[in-house]
């Protein structure tokens, strides 16, 4: 491993959700000195869906939580129901073409995220928790990154060649912070979340919801907890708000579920809500990485799809995954590459990034636009109870059963190969 002061690191990693942890476990391995700042405490709960297609269950056992993840997670994900109104269809989910990990399963962010955070630190890195990034000065070849501990005035000051920024959704780095969206409109979409127990939901099916107004899901993740997640248009969130003045914002979204559709009034009657609804918001879906970045995205600060899909947890595993090919492609126990390598590693990146990646953005959103309006939604209904192995076609077209190959090539469509991860793992020294 690298020699480096406290201070001099070959990579910063900004957040430590999913893409950040997977990316300094793997950067780490490979002999790299690795900083990870997270900001918030963990475990942690997320407003975001909880389920893992099985195209990332070999990577999580390259990443040295396999083992881990297999005894915690729910049940096995073999169908999903799309729902609306009083009327619904299933099908079937296409089973991975691997031996161990032919089906997804669902696990709580509280526990994922502290599983790779935990395997991060044991891999080498440095985890600076919680502390929060205040300044990125410099360039690529010689970044400076100030950051400060949340609960004291403390402030460290890391040099490293290469940051990656691998934040969450509704987070800036400090440099995009002016840049943030200020305009609102009526189809901005605001994320909420809540745990059942007790609930009548079936195990081992992810439920999808088509809603005038909005998008949701439902799904038995582990110890047997039902999360309902949904993204409700900041229009139809208005008139919930103003037909019920007197109740919380997640209280109205829950009476409006109930109300929309029949599958969930079943499912969730006589369960029991496990603390509040988690909100947040406003969603902002598309692509952010680019060519000619001078910082290494990853994640949702590489590019965010419509969570409909749920494809948010595999973009981010396998963004990591997919970069750190790229910076670890050459001799093993090679120092970071310098600024003028790192250019054209930026651009080879987001080239297979767009090419892996795009088409799942492109189809969650025409899904996800379809489901919102009544008429397209009464349409797609139709269509699914006529012919249910679209759900399944869907769901393949996803992404559900595929790992991003070692080089980002679409070759890559099998997801028995452990691919970059476990190239990765095999350079540790």
């Amino acid at each position: 491993m690298h020699s480096a002061s406290p201070e001099k690191f070959d990579a910063v990693v900004i957040g430590a959700g999913p893409a950040g942890s997977a990316a300094a476990i793997l950067l780490a391995r490979a002999g790299w000195s690795v900083a990870l700042v997270e900001r918030q405490r963990f475990p942690r709960r997320k407003v975001c869906g909880e389920c893992l297609a099985a195209s990332n269950l070999p990577l999580l056992q390259a990443l040295g939580v396999g083992e881990a993840f297999d005894a915690c997670a729910g049940p096995e994900l073999r169908q999903v129901t799309l729902l609306r109104g009083d009327r619904s269809v299933t099908a079937d989910l296409p089973a991975a073409d691997h031996e161990r990990y032919p089906w997804g399963r669902a696990l709580g962010r509280e526990t994922l995220d502290t599983l790779l955070l935990e395997q991060a630190r044991a891999a080498g890195a440095t985890v600076l928790q919680p502390w929060s990034v205040q300044a990125i000065l410099g360039g690529a070849g010689a970044w400076r990154c100030e950051v400060r501990a949340v609960d004291s005035a403390a402030l460290r000051r890391l040099h490293a060649p290469i940051v990656i920024d691998a934040h969450g959704s509704w987070e800036d780095l400090p440099s995009d912070r002016s840049q943030r969206r200020l305009a609102r409109g009526a189809a901005d979409l605001f994320a909420f979340k809540a745990n059942f127990t007790g609930s009548s939901l079936r195990e081992g099916v992810i439920n999808v919801l088509a809603l005038d107004g909005g998008y949701g899901g439902m799904v038995i993740a582990d110890g047997g907890v039902t999360t309902v997640a949904c993204c409700v248009r900041r229009n139809r969130l208005s008139e919930l708000r103003r037909a019920a003045p007197g109740l919380r914002a997640g209280d109205a979204v829950e009476a409006w579920l109930q109300r929309e559709c029949e599958g969930i009034r079943q499912a969730l009657r006589g369960a029991r809500r496990d603390g509040p609804w988690l909100a947040s918001g406003p969603l902002d879906p598309g692509v952010r990485v680019d060519a000619g970045d001078a910082i290494f995205r990853i994640g949702n600060a590489a590019g965010e799809a419509h969570p409909i899909l749920g494809e948010g947890m595999s973009m981010a595993l396998q963004s990591a995954a997919l970069l750190c090919s790229h910076l670890l492609a050459r001799q093993p126990g090679a120092p970071a590459p310098a600024e003028v390598l790192q250019a054209e590693l930026q651009r080879r990146y987001a080239a297979d990034w767009r090419r892996e990646f795009v088409p799942r953005l492109r189809l969650a959103a025409a899904f996800a636009h379809v489901a919102m309006r009544p008429h397209s939604a009464g349409a797609l209904m139709a269509l699914a109870r006529s012919w249910p192995g679209l759900l399944t076609r869907g769901a393949r077209w996803g992404g559900k059963v595929r790992l991003v190959g070692p080089t980002g090539n679409r070759g890559a469509d099998r997801a028995s190969e452990p691919g970059l991860a476990a190239a990765a793992a095999s350079r540790v020294s």
